[in-house]
């Protein structure tokens, strides 16, 4: 059996109070007052961790940003965001011309220069205010409300 996993397993043998003092070692500070299962469990994912890598940047700013608006409203909610893996490639033609953007870990490039957003992109290649998701074809215009048919009197 690989060392870790034999680690792993020793967890689950170990009192609280051994499980207190290892959290105290592994992440520098008293361990919360949570279960010793929920301490054996953090514990073997800080090693996991530490072995084999975190989670990739952009896993981390979405459970961030959900965090915070967990905190915020109560609730997590479905949102429309979009998510793109670095290395997609987004193909537009616009007026004769090819666009292909590159999604990078943070921005997007054209032609060699970055981009903050996909709308920075649209904007500076039309000329006029666009939102990007929606010129790159990502996300459709929302329907208008139906109109209600008036009435005469």
């Amino acid at each position: 059996m690989h060392k870790l996993a034999q680690k792993i397993e020793a967890l689950g043998r170990m009192s609280p109070a051994e499980l207190r003092c290892l959290w105290r070692d592994t992440f520098k500070q008293a361990a919360p007052d949570i279960s010793p299962d929920l301490m054996g469990r953090a514990i073997a994912y800080r090693w996991q961790e530490r072995q084999h890598g975190g989670l990739p940047a952009p896993a981390t700013r979405d459970i961030a940003r959900l965090t915070r608006l967990l905190v915020r409203t109560g609730t997590l909610e479905a949102t429309d965001e979009l998510s793109l893996k670095p290395g997609t490639r987004l193909v537009r033609d616009w007026n004769g011309r090819t666009l292909n953007v590159l999604v990078c870990e943070k921005g997007f490039e054209l032609d060699g220069r970055r981009y903050g957003s996909l709308t920075q992109i649209a904007q500076e290649v039309t000329g006029t205010r666009w939102s990007g998701p929606r010129f790159f074809g990502l996300k459709k215009r929302k329907a208008p409300p139906p109109r209600r048919a008036s009435v005469d009197a």
